[in-house]
């Protein structure tokens, strides 16, 4: 594999050869394909088979490697004198970890690393550019970590944070389409509350059913966020008094932390927490904390954690008996800052989790387009390939065609959000799905020539959906703040799922799991369609809104009344 990274990163020095490296080694999943067969199956409501989620046991079976390559695997590493019984593996034994020095490593893949520093955060990785394999186990793996991946972390999207003003708002009350039309509060034009949310959503008047009945819902949290409960109940007397004294699960990941120092309180953690769960208390909440890769210093003798996020996450949670039916993550990377083997290999893993029932809900990114700047002359969208393109700049894992992305609005009645780009466009690594085809094409030939030559077309579209984006009320070290970001919608969006999943499992059907077979295929007529707005960056102005979906804002808003005659019929 070659990779270009971005300009960000200069070439520092060699690495230290006796520095010790933890190598992550990703078996080939030869049957794939018939895990997307079965995924399909039981998500697409026209499908026999819908709602029949695959068991821990099945999914594991269906992403094992073969007896082949495990073979060819064990045999190589044997060769380069490791014992191939005392490694760690996950379940499926798709992956192997190996502990190893960075001069043992260049000697396995045939490649040299480097200490590389960012010109942007000063942080440094030990990476290479190109790798390889022997012939022998060529066929075999598809992925090898840490060797392409460069970035400075993952990027929280709460990125509109500022102090609240808590005046009413100037608008008229709007009432939005639903079997019994509801108004919505004129403050919510100022400030988005989830009493404003369940409002606008049309889901003021459902009362939770299967809170002991096995529904729950989670939140990722990663970078060393925080959810503070101190300012969660703080958040809850306020603007959710009934949900006093609940709290969320905390599942830690890599020996992830959730440190309640107030000081420590995270922005994105604590946004995430106080809408995904207070929309829907007393559903049982949980937030995975997941350690990430701290900034490698070469004077250091300690090993290099090469430890990355996503990864470890899918490998904790598809190890679990039993996870959260709906989970929410606010973090994304641009997706040409992912090397295409490793987003794969993630994208794989979503699809396996929704395959056992689980919705993935993401955020599909805070900078329209691209980089969220409408002016040419500062735009800052090249492709990382050495060729410098002026290219649209897609999301991941937004990208991925197994998670349903979400992006922004704002004000009643809703438009799309205009204090930032909300994220849209075209994969350049994913093709786009067959479930997208009839809600794409017809927008593709509506726009023309608009935009031409700079997004894939063919790839798949971003985002699916869309909910309210910016400012939110919440609480940070005790004090009450707007926020606003995809990282505000997707919780949201999650709530919205949650309920959905607890009416299901109050009717004695299976919880929804992966979403966008639904949603494109009859769902859609429950969305509130957004018209008005754009998406800058790159230089342009971005996508704009029309009736139908489109790749600002999706398919727009979810009306949570009809959603929930929808999924009762099926």
């Amino acid at each position: 594999e070659t990779f270009v990274p971005s300009k960000e990163w200069i070439k520092h020095s060699p690495a230290p050869p006796d520095q010790v490296l933890t190598l992550r080694i990703s078996l080939v999943q030869p049957n794939f394909d018939t895990l997307e067969e079965h995924l399909y199956a039981v998500s697409d409501p026209a499908s026999p088979r819908y709602g029949q989620h695959l068991s821990k046991h099945l999914v594991q079976e269906l992403v094992a490697p073969s007896p082949e390559g495990l073979s060819s695997v064990n045999d190589w590493l044997i060769s380069h004198g490791f014992d191939v019984q005392g490694l760690v593996r996950s379940p499926s034994l798709d992956w192997v970890k190996i502990k190893t020095t960075i001069q043992k490593a260049e000697e396995m893949l045939n490649t040299t690393y480097h200490v590389w520093k960012s010109m942007k955060t000063d942080e440094s990785v030990v990476r290479t550019t190109r790798w390889s394999l022997p012939e022998s186990v060529h066929e075999h793996v598809d992925l090898v970590h840490p060797t392409t991946m460069f970035r400075a972390g993952l990027k929280p999207r709460a990125t509109t944070f500022r102090l609240s003003n808590k005046a009413p708002g100037k608008a008229v009350v709007s009432s939005i389409p639903s079997p019994n039309a509801q108004a919505v509060d004129p403050s919510c034009n100022e400030t988005i509350t989830p009493t404003c949310l369940l409002q606008l959503y049309n889901a003021t008047q459902y009362k939770v059913q299967s809170s002991e009945k096995g529904n729950q819902i989670a939140i990722t949290s990663y970078l060393d966020q925080f959810a503070n409960n101190a300012d969660l109940q703080q958040f809850y007397t306020e603007l959710r008094p009934e949900a006093v004294g609940s709290s969320f699960k905390v599942v830690s990941i890599n020996n992830g932390q959730n440190d309640q120092n107030i000081s420590e309180a995270g922005v994105e953690a604590n946004l995430d927490t106080q809408y995904a769960f207070g929309l829907t208390f007393p559903t049982p909440a949980t937030v995975f904390t997941t350690a990430g890769s701290p900034p490698f210093k070469p004077d250091e003798v300690t090993p290099i954690d090469s430890n990355e996020p996503y990864l470890d996450f899918l490998d904790f949670v598809l190890a679990q008996e039993n996870v959260p039916q709906t989970i929410s993550t606010s973090y994304a990377d641009d997706e040409q800052t992912v090397p295409i083997s490793f987003a794969q290999k993630v994208c794989k893993g979503f699809a396996a989790l929704g395959a056992r029932g689980v919705t993935l809900v993401f955020g599909s990114g805070d900078n329209g387009v691209g980089d969220g700047d409408p002016d040419p002359a500062t735009s800052e969208c090249l492709t990382n390939d050495g060729k410098n393109q002026i290219k649209f700049i897609p999301e991941f894992p937004a990208s991925c065609p197994f998670i349903t992305a979400v992006g922004g609005t704002v004000n009643v009645p809703e438009v799309a959000v205009t204090s930032f780009g909300s994220g849209g466009g075209f994969s350049n690594f994913f093709p786009r799905p067959a479930y997208q085809d009839k809600a794409v094409l017809p927008f593709l030939k509506a726009i023309g020539n608009t935009n031409k030559g700079l997004f894939n077309p063919n790839g798949r579209a971003i985002p699916d959906v869309s909910a309210q984006g910016d400012n939110y009320e919440f609480v940070i070290e005790g004090g009450n703040f707007l926020v606003g970001g995809t990282s505000a919608a997707s919780p949201t969006f999650a709530g919205i799922v949650a309920l959905l999943n607890d009416a299901r499992i109050a009717a004695g059907k299976p919880t929804l799991g992966f979403l966008n077979p639904l949603i494109y295929s009859k769902a859609f007529t429950a969305f509130n369609d957004i018209t008005v707005g754009n998406n800058p960056g790159c230089g342009t102005e971005g996508f704009s809104c029309r009736v139908g979906w489109d790749a600002v804002t999706g398919f727009g808003t979810p009306n949570f009344g009809l959603l929930k005659d929808i999924v009762l019929r099926d």
